[in-house]
């Protein structure tokens, strides 16, 4: 019997990191046992560590490292200088685009290119799907609030020719604003924002008045406190014959992260002792409630299959 085994996939970072971490990380993540990586600002355009020159050109030495690359758009554009970028990224000719709101899909489907639905991109069941695969989708993520109940019945109707890729490790995007959250955290208005998102490499923290950790300040992205982690779920994603396993980039432990997922799809380790490790080291704890059909803080307890 032959065993499903999904690819990994290492997300767009998602923070605003210095052009010398971003390069250190990409060349660590180069020899790292992932086969896809994603690249490109998906959050916020006045991030400028690197220009779309820069991300073509580090997709170029990727792709040379043997990684099947894919450029990412932004959630939100708001800017004639965005659309530009979007333009540039649609029309690059050699590296598939991952779309993350419906102008790049519009883009693509009038270029009659194959593109992937990036966590911008709701689909919450399978005629949406077929509608976006008639314009060219050739692979989706599943939204991280769904459930594996939800994400059955769609791969029971998925069309032929279409992936599916699950976010399985990381603090969850769950919303986008065209208000810069971190601004307003620092009294300064979106426009001169100082660039202060370079001071929270992984987002500002925001508490309930109990003092539990809840939500993820990321600019004008709202994610999760706790770090999503479905390592323990390893066999209920190759049941469901899931193509591609997401894991989001975080400023410190992400090749940890990625050598745990990799040797646990290997059979080289024991996916319940490495998940105990890697939720042992996160600062607000591990969650997995929405892929057990709960609210998504949780984490709930996952039976032996």
């Amino acid at each position: 019997m032959t065993i499903h085994s999904p690819k990994l996939a290492l997300g767009p970072v998602l923070y605003y990191w210095s052009k010398n971490q971003l390069l250190d990380f990409y060349q660590q993540m180069s020899g790292a046992p992932v086969d896809i990586i994603y690249l490109g600002e998906m959050v916020c355009s006045k991030r400028h560590s690197f220009n779309t020159g820069d991300w073509l050109e580090l997709a170029v030495r990727l792709s040379a490292a043997g990684k099947e690359v894919v450029l990412s758009t932004m959630a939100l554009l708001e800017a004639e200088s965005e659309l530009l970028t979007l333009r540039r990224l649609c029309e690059n000719g050699r590296f598939t685009v991952e779309a993350n709101d419906m102008g790049a899909v519009r883009l693509l489907a009038e270029r009659n290119t194959p593109f992937v639905l990036g966590t911008g991109i709701n689909v919450y069941n399978s005629r949406t799907l077929r509608v976006l695969a008639g314009l060219g989708a050739r692979r989706w993520i599943m939204p991280v609030e769904l459930s594996r109940q939800t994400l059955a019945s769609i791969q029971m109707e998925r069309p032929v020719g279409v992936e599916t890729e699950v976010f399985v490790y990381g603090r969850m995007p769950l919303a986008y604003s065209a208000r810069c959250f971190t601004a307003r955290y620092h009294n300064l208005p979106k426009d001169d924002c100082q660039y202060r998102c370079l001071n929270d490499p992984e987002g500002l923290t925001l508490s309930t008045r109990e003092g539990q950790a809840f939500l993820t300040l990321n600019g004008i992205q709202t994610q999760s406190a706790q770090t999503c982690n479905l390592l323990l779920e390893l066999a209920a994603l190759r049941e469901l014959n899931i193509d591609v396993l997401r894991i989001s980039p975080q400023a410190e432990g992400t090749g940890a992260v990625v050598s745990a997922f990799a040797a646990s799809l290997h059979g080289e380790r024991d996916p319940v002792t490495a998940a105990q490790a890697l939720n042992a080291a996160l600062p607000y704890g591990a969650c997995n409630g929405y892929w057990h059909g709960q609210p998504g803080l949780r984490q709930a307890t996952t039976e032996v299959m």
